[in-house]
């Protein structure tokens, strides 16, 4: 027997509509920060052997991974077709994000969440050769498999959601990401 009640929410264009550009960015900025989060966290615990933030944020989420992910997608996405530029450009554009964040930290906080200055080739131990090609590979991988994958699981996700319940959790993580902010903001200014 064929389920008929679905076909209302099919017709009516409320109930179907996507989410915009800039929603969808959201999410995605949300996914890396949180991914980054746990890539650095693990990373942190097999070499310290204990479990250490490792974030500005006292939340889950790295937002240089969330606006590095956002920069993948919208900047580095169209060079897809040309992996030697793509490797190229996306080691000037990250060791920039890099540096600047770290200089950020620094000036604003004395805040040093990472030092490179026992690395081959570093400027100022705010970035290194090595991390470098490092963001290099990983933009490489993140373009041809990490982002395909993960946009055809986002994809599916939320084709099964309703666009207004979308739209809510989005609202919800952005107040909670807001708060984060503020209060990690506060905390390291007592510092």
């Amino acid at each position: 027997m064929e389920d008929n009640s679905l076909s209302i929410f099919k017709e009516d264009n409320r109930y179907n509509k996507n989410l915009t550009k800039l929603q969808c960015y959201l999410y995605y900025f949300f996914i890396f920060g949180i991914l980054g989060w746990i890539m650095e966290t693990a990373y942190s615990f097999l070499v310290l052997g204990h479990f250490t933030n490792r974030g500005f944020l006292y939340g889950p989420i790295c937002p240089i991974y969330g606006f590095g992910g956002l920069i993948m997608i919208i900047f580095l996405n169209p060079l897809k077709k040309k992996p030697i530029k793509l490797f190229f450009t996306a080691i000037i554009i990250f060791s920039v994000l890099e540096y600047v964040t770290g200089y950020a930290l620094d000036a604003l906080y004395d805040l040093w969440l990472w030092d490179y200055k026992q690395d081959f080739l570093n400027l100022n131990g705010r970035i290194s050769l090595f991390y470098s090609f490092a963001w290099g590979i990983v933009t490489i991988f993140f373009t041809y498999i990490i982002y395909p994958f993960l946009k055809k699981i986002i994809t599916f996700i939320s084709s099964k959601i309703n666009v207004r319940v979308q739209v809510w959790i989005l609202r919800l993580i952005c107040m909670i990401y807001l708060i984060d902010n503020i209060y990690s903001f506060i905390e390291y200014s007592k510092i």
